[in-house]
């Protein structure tokens, strides 16, 4: 995230109350005198030339009349002089925040183009806050204590890597023009994407991203950071707006399909006032227990795998063909006998398609 551009910030400060001591000074003026021209009290003008007080509008406007000088440059001056004891202040309050940003995966986010390099503590602050859409530590804090997720808050990964990554999938997200959510073009979609997953997986991934955003779901794959062992999520980033994110963590197409679908999942089914964080190794929530079946049954029909199950022949020869028949990936019906446990671990992995980032093709 770029920081804004045509910024104007002075390594200075000058109360505007100096250049009104030398413009009084100049016309021979005293201070007592031009509070009385002014209709103000001799305390204020005092004040006001030692920066303890503001020029407000009102008193710009009398400056004017008395003094020739417009309006608009007293408060322009005053303007200049306030936001520049706040930036000093705000650097002071960052450099006291500096362990809080070194939770965070800062030059995981710099490598991918998220932010700028940041040159100190202060920067490494701004730049955090900046990425997050956050004015402070304490908003971050309370935004990431209004996500109810749909687990324990005991996660295996990271909750800073956790809420970086999710929060580089959010902006992707925010990117894609989209309609609102229609449930009924999501399922259809979802019907879609199905099918295609006996297509090449990159192109699948496009016409899935595609097909979602029809349906006013944003779909985005992040490439999982350090310290996250995230497979998905899934939650609404507004009333009308669904995100899924998948990490492509186990880079294989089983994994990423069945994935993708158990989060379409807790769209259809679920909450939208809860984030729905897949984390493989932690205890299964009704939830998700939910998800897994709704998922599995969409991909693969219940009476269909309940015949293929009864067959016995767990081959690779018979699993392509069944998946054949089905309309999906080899690899989907691979990793779902394998999950079952009706075969191990090591077989038919010939069958799954092994994925890779486009900066390591």
């Amino acid at each position: 995230m770029k920081a804004p551009a045509n910024q104007y910030k002075p390594d200075y400060a000058v109360p505007p109350g100096w250049a009104l001591a030398e413009r009084l000074e100049a016309h021979g003026v005293s201070q007592a005198e031009f509070a009385r021209r002014c209709g103000r009290s001799p305390k204020l003008i005092s004040q006001i030339i030692a920066g303890d007080a503001p020029i407000e509008p009102g008193a710009a406007i009398q400056f004017e009349r008395a003094l020739g000088v417009d309006a608009a440059i007293w408060l322009g001056m005053e303007s200049d002089y306030r936001l520049h004891l706040e930036r000093e202040a705000e650097k002071r309050r960052s450099a006291e925040l500096g362990e809080w940003a070194a939770r965070f995966p800062l030059g995981e986010l710099v490598k991918r183009g998220a932010i700028p390099k940041p040159n100190s503590v202060e920067e490494r602050v701004q730049r955090l806050l900046e990425f997050f859409g956050v004015g402070s530590a304490q908003a971050w804090e309370t935004r990431q204590m209004r996500v109810a997720y749909r687990h324990s808050p005991s996660f295996q990964s990271d909750r800073y890597a956790m809420a970086t990554w999710l929060r580089l999938g959010e902006i992707e997200a925010d990117k894609m023009e989209r309609s609102d959510y229609n449930e009924s073009e999501f399922k259809r979609a979802l019907a879609q994407i199905r099918t295609a997953t006996a297509n090449p997986t990159a192109e699948t991934l496009q016409e899935a991203a595609t097909l979602c955003r029809g349906a006013g779901v944003a779909l985005t794959i992040t490439k999982p950071l350090p310290k996250t062992a995230l497979s998905g999520a899934a939650r609404w980033l507004t009333p009308r707006k669904p995100a899924i994110h998948l990490s492509a963590r186990h880079m294989s197409d089983d994994h990423l399909w069945f994935s993708l679908f158990h989060e379409a999942a807790h769209i259809v089914l679920h909450s939208k006032k809860a984030a729905y964080i897949r984390e493989p190794g932690r205890e299964i929530t009704l939830d998700d227990a939910e998800a897994d079946e709704w998922a599995a049954d969409f991909l693969i029909p219940v009476p269909d795998w309940r015949r293929f199950v009864e067959s016995g022949a767990f081959d690779a020869e018979s699993a392509r063909r069944f998946a054949n028949e089905q309309r999906i990936a080899p690899g989907i019906v691979a990793g779902r006998l394998q999950y079952e446990g009706r075969v191990d671990w090591n077989r038919l992995n010939e069958l799954k398609v092994k994925l890779r980032w486009a900066e390591e093709a």
